[in-house]
């Protein structure tokens, strides 16, 4: 398999990957524009923009976007993250033209209609509550506040339904005209795809497009802090936030391998503990994320509000243990886990042209996979107690609690547990 990449003269950047043997291919249009890259009164707008997208354009109508796909028998799709827009289409290898010109039709040429707005800023209202009624939902966004307090990182990508019922059509075109610009845009394609015949179509398409002078990125800085809502439900739902490095720190294969070994799995030590030995939970679970200046080890699990300050206790408890007595064999099971999800991964062109973006976005490049691969080797035990020892004796942290006796534990408890 073969990763090639050009940048036109603007900036515009195609990277894709060959896949010998498939006969489809995933394309699509990765924007550096999610909700860190927004202002405050325009929280929300990015994931309102990419809802709009196909809503219908100057050369196509809503419906007529998505027989052009469907008839072919392919698939639509987009989402919004903190840190990208995504819209991408999967279709067979022969459709590789029609989905990128789908994709830029909807990119280029949206009309806004406002009755079509209305409509949307409905079905997104919808989505908010949908999600305040989902403990286990509406607790990440949350934990990611009280991490990054007062920064646009730290906010919800729906956004407040304050601000989404008073976006206009201006609000919309303005967005785009701040942060749609071609250096901030990736064309990546994996599967049954032709780079040749990418840059063609893409320069063709793009290739006029100029830049424009955005707004500097806000710094991720860690704060931490706590935000506890009790509530009449069944469960009491626990989040838990460690500061962790960014994408571009090679500390990042030691936190991925830690939150493994913590909680990655059913041999994991919190699985094993919280719930094998003790059933306080049905989900437990520890997850290393990251940003390209920052990132995250989180740890969530429900369990039944008067278990809440034991799940707590037990939960420090590991993390200290971590630090003591970490096995080489733990270290060589989570690892193997994450090269194993990463080669998984691979043998998805959506998967794969979704790496790609991400990649070229961080570093400009496309590493190659040996190059990963080797860095998560070198990754020691050492490593990792030592990433564990400063969470335990440096704890830098969040916390969210949601349900019953959602106060019965506190961000001070947790770092008093910790230190020991």
């Amino acid at each position: 398999m073969t990763c090639q990449l050009t940048t036109l003269d603007n900036g515009f950047r195609i990277v894709s990957e060959n896949m010998p043997g498939l006969k489809s291919a995933s394309i699509g249009i990765w924007v550096m524009a999610g909700g860190r890259h927004e202002r405050l009164e325009q929280n929300g707008i990015a994931h309102f923009l990419e809802h709009m997208a196909f809503k219908g354009t100057t050369t196509r109508s809503s419906l007529q976007i998505a027989e052009a796909i469907e008839d072919v028998g392919g698939y639509i799709n987009a989402y919004t993250s903190r840190e990208m827009t995504a819209y991408y289409v999967r279709v067979l290898g022969e459709d590789v033209g029609l989905g990128l010109d789908v994709i830029s039709d909807i990119l280029l040429n949206p009309t806004f209609d406002p009755e079509e707005i209305e409509i949307e800023r409905g079905v997104i209202l919808q989505e908010i509550g949908q999600a305040l009624d989902t403990p286990d939902d509406v607790i990440f966004d949350w934990l990611q506040g009280a991490s990054y307090p007062k920064q646009p990182i730290g906010r919800t990508i729906l956004g407040p339904a304050e601000r989404v019922q008073n976006f206009t059509r201006q609000d919309l075109a303005g967005f785009v005209h701040e942060r749609y610009g071609p250096a901030q845009m990736i064309l990546s394609a994996a599967g049954d795809v032709d780079h040749a015949a990418l840059v063609e179509d893409a320069t063709r398409l793009f290739g006029h497009l100029t830049n424009r002078v955005s707004e500097v990125e806000v710094p991720a800085e860690f704060i931490g802090g706590q935000k506890r809502v009790e509530k009449d439900l069944e469960q009491a739902h626990f989040a838990l936030c460690f500061d962790g490095p960014g994408y571009r720190d090679d500390a990042i294969y030691t936190s991925q391998i830690l939150a493994s070994a913590l909680g990655g799995g059913m041999s994991s030590r919190l699985f094993q503990e919280v719930r094998e030995k003790r059933g306080l939970c049905y989900t437990i679970f520890a997850q290393a994320g990251a940003f390209s200046d920052g990132g995250t080890t989180t740890i969530y699990a429900g369990t039944a509000g008067n278990q809440l300050a034991a799940l707590a206790d037990i939960t420090a408890t590991e993390i200290r243990r971590a630090a003591e007595d970490m096995s080489d064999i733990e270290i060589d099971r989570a690892r193997a886990q994450m090269k194993a999800g990463l080669l998984m991964g691979l043998e998805s062109p959506s998967s794969r042209a979704e790496r790609l973006a991400r990649l070229v976005s961080i570093w400009g490049r496309v590493p190659d996979l040996a190059e990963t691969v080797a860095k998560v080797d070198a990754v020691s035990r050492h490593d990792v107690t030592d990433m564990a020892r400063q969470m335990s004796e440096e704890p830098r942290i969040s916390l969210a609690t949601y349900g019953p006796e959602a106060m019965s534990v506190s961000v001070d408890d947790i770092r008093e547990r910790l230190v020991g």
